[in-house]
């Protein structure tokens, strides 16, 4: 049990710094193209550091534990919604965007929805999986249409990289997360064995916990830089890409059947999201007192969940 421990722990190690290297390449690459802050944050930020969770739940459904690979997406939202948002909002009060408010919250709320709704039979079969992807190609396409430079916040990284470098940084972060992704999935079901604990609640709290570090890591900096813009961006264009472009491919790879996962987990994703949304209408922002609240009921989520296994 000790040594599952230390590798799960050296496999978390390993897949935050290959996604911390992949999402420096592909923000450069991202930063060369002009791209916005706020289309940064929802696409390439968030596909970045949502690499862990993708590599972690298709290795978890291609070794036939399909309930770590759906409660590795689900904790992470809620983990992302609630906590991620939750002590950036203490950090730092974030301001949103009407368009965030108009737009991004609610397609993440509407993802949270269709993977609710998907779930309803037990399986996420090839066709619900096709439906997700198709549902992110229609999400960067409505992000991406009509964006425009925004020099108004740029992300401070010194010297920007050559095309080279940055091509070389996703290439081994890539690598990193491979690695990393498969030493954590193999000893996080074998000590989740030796616990008699089940895969979903695995899935909901420790391997949700350790995919979403770079989110959390990302979005505290940003706010204390300033720049709400990529920490709210990052939340929810992660949950976004952690239900349609995760789910969406790994479906298409091995269809999933779902058994730990209950509806209090399905009902406390999409309430995320919707607590989210409320609170953003607010002056569209997030308040230090509104940022404790979200925190609050994710830490009586978890508690829940450790005190029923």
């Amino acid at each position: 049990m000790v040594i599952n421990l230390l590798l799960i722990v050296v496999g978390i190690i390993v897949v935050l710094w290959g996604a911390d290297r992949l999402t420096d390449g592909a923000v450069a690459l991202a930063e060369r193209m002009k791209l916005s802050q706020m289309v940064i944050g929802l696409t390439i930020v968030a596909l970045g550091t949502s690499m862990p969770e993708f590599f972690v739940s298709l290795m978890s459904a291609l070794k036939g534990t399909t309930d770590l690979a759906v409660g590795n997406v689900v904790g992470s939202n809620i983990f992302n919604a609630m906590l991620i948002v939750g002590c950036a909002a203490l950090v730092m009060p974030m301001s949103i965007l009407r368009s965030t408010v108009r737009k991004d919250i609610p397609f993440a709320l509407l993802a949270s929805i269709m993977l609710m709704l998907m779930c309803l039979d037990g399986t996420i079969s090839r066709l619900d999986a096709a439906l997700l992807f198709a549902a992110l190609l229609v999400f960067f396409y409505v992000s991406l249409k009509g964006s425009k430079p925004d020099n108004s916040a740029e992300v401070q990284r010194g010297e920007p990289y050559s095309v080279a470098k940055a091509v070389m940084l996703v290439v081994i972060g890539l690598a990193g997360l491979v690695v990393g992704s498969n030493v954590f999935v193999d000893n996080a079901s074998a000590l989740a064995g030796r616990l008699g604990l089940s895969e979903a609640v695995i899935g909901l709290t420790i391997v949700a916990g350790g995919t979403s570090l770079p989110e959390l890591a990302t979005s505290i900096v940003a706010a204390r830089k300033g720049n709400s813009g990529i920490a709210i961006g990052n939340v929810l264009g992660s949950n976004v890409m952690n239900i349609l472009f995760i789910l969406g491919l790994t479906g298409l790879i091995s269809p999933m059947t779902i058994n730990g996962i209950t509806w209090i987990d399905l009902s406390m994703l999409g309430i995320s999201m919707l607590l989210l949304w409320i609170f953003s209408f607010t002056k569209y922002r997030i308040e230090r007192w509104e940022g404790a609240v979200l925190v609050a009921i994710f830490l009586l989520y978890m508690g829940s969940l450790i005190a029923g296994a």
